[in-house]
């Protein structure tokens, strides 16, 4: 027998038709074609806040070098974190790492298929652990990405901030009593957010092209851009910092961050105390003689690169000299530092903004 679903339109023709219309139109993604729970978890963690589109070839490159849950349980954080390079939010690699060693330890290497046990992981919150148990094992838990939220609060003519309040209350009850309860779970969840990602867009969605329009209560009212409404927003801090790339004898010199520094743990370019826009090189070449000791020549600008940390964005200007001269040998440096040559910079745990001034080098 066929039930109507509260927002209108028959659920199982909803069902039918939304399924029919993702089996054709469903963009394909490689972490589509595994039913490991081990490899679906890396991609969820490593999608969350990151375009698809960045994530493929890491995803593909993470599980070539860690192809199981004993293999990324045993290796190094710094081996992690190379893998990591350039995918931004580092937290979420060490989270991963740790949730792997406790699958070893606690679930002899198996990941757990309830969502509940998987919240008991490192890292691994509710949207995550109902994404694999869903996935992975077809358990019935519904998600709601950005995504799903927004189709749904379509469907249901919902205003409001989905991420918030009763709009997000409101969102989770509607995916739970849609989610199938006697399989297909977790390609129902898939195909809702890919409607969203495909169709249902933020900005003119694409309601003629939708496979379920006719059971959408926005399209009824003719204004589907209306729903969901704004979500709170948090306009990024704006940040200058200097940064000089120094190259001794065909290798340059990274400085390691440390406990507290953002991010925690990987390799830069060293940064200099002074202010972005009136630094010259002069400039530059007085303070690294201050502050290491070492002598430099052919100092030059090269530009600026922009990045994106959390609620942060840094406008990194970037110098470049050559040391000749100092008290000490440079390849002597001890602590934090390290020589390394752009072609071996995969090797190590390093950020985006230093992936960004490598390739910066390599053009000048």
């Amino acid at each position: 027998m066929r039930t109507r679903n509260p927002g209108g339109g028959i659920g199982g023709d909803r069902h039918r038709r939304l399924l029919t219309w993702y089996r054709r139109h469903h963009r394909d993604l490689p972490w589509r074609r595994t039913s490991d729970p081990y490899a679906i978890l890396v991609s969820e963690m490593m999608l969350q806040q990151t375009r698809v589109a960045v994530v493929e070839d890491r995803w593909r490159r993470f599980l070539e070098r860690f192809p199981d849950i004993e293999a990324l349980a045993g290796a190094s954080t710094d081996d992690v974190l190379a893998l990591w390079s350039g995918l931004g939010y580092y937290q979420r690699a060490r989270q991963l790492h740790a949730a792997a060693r406790a699958i070893r330890d606690r679930h002899g290497g198996q990941v757990p298929a309830e969502a509940e046990r998987l919240r008991e992981l490192p890292g691994v919150g509710a949207y995550t652990a109902a994404a694999v148990a869903s996935i992975a094992f077809d358990r019935p838990e519904p998600l709601v990405d950005g995504n799903a939220a927004r189709v749904l609060a379509r469907w249901f003519r919902l205003r409001g901030d989905p991420r918030a309040g009763e709009t997000a209350r409101r969102l989770a009850r509607h995916a739970a009593e849609l989610v199938p309860q006697d399989g297909g779970a977790g390609e129902w969840n898939q195909a809702l957010m890919e409607l969203g990602a495909l169709v249902c867009l933020p900005r003119r969605p694409r309601c003629a092209a939708c496979p379920v329009a006719s059971s959408c209560g926005a399209a009824a009212e003719g204004r589907p851009e209306r729903y969901p409404g704004p979500a709170r927003t948090t306009r990024p801090v704006r940040e200058s910092v200097v940064r000089v790339a120094l190259e001794w004898n065909g290798r340059w010199l990274l400085r390691r961050n440390g406990a507290g520094e953002t991010p925690e743990g990987l390799f830069e370019f060293p940064a200099l105390p002074c202010p972005s826009g009136r630094t010259t090189p002069a400039t530059v070449a007085r303070l690294v003689e201050h502050r290491w000791g070492w002598r430099v020549e052919d100092c030059r600008d090269l530009g600026t690169v922009r990045h994106q940390i959390l609620a942060r964005s840094i406008a990194v200007r970037v110098f470049t000299a050559r040391v000749i001269a100092g008290p000490a040998s440079p390849s002597r440096t001890a602590g934090t530092f390290r020589w390394a040559a752009l072609g071996g910079l995969s090797e190590l745990p390093v950020s985006g903004a230093t992936l960004k001034i490598a390739r910066l080098l390599a053009r000048r």
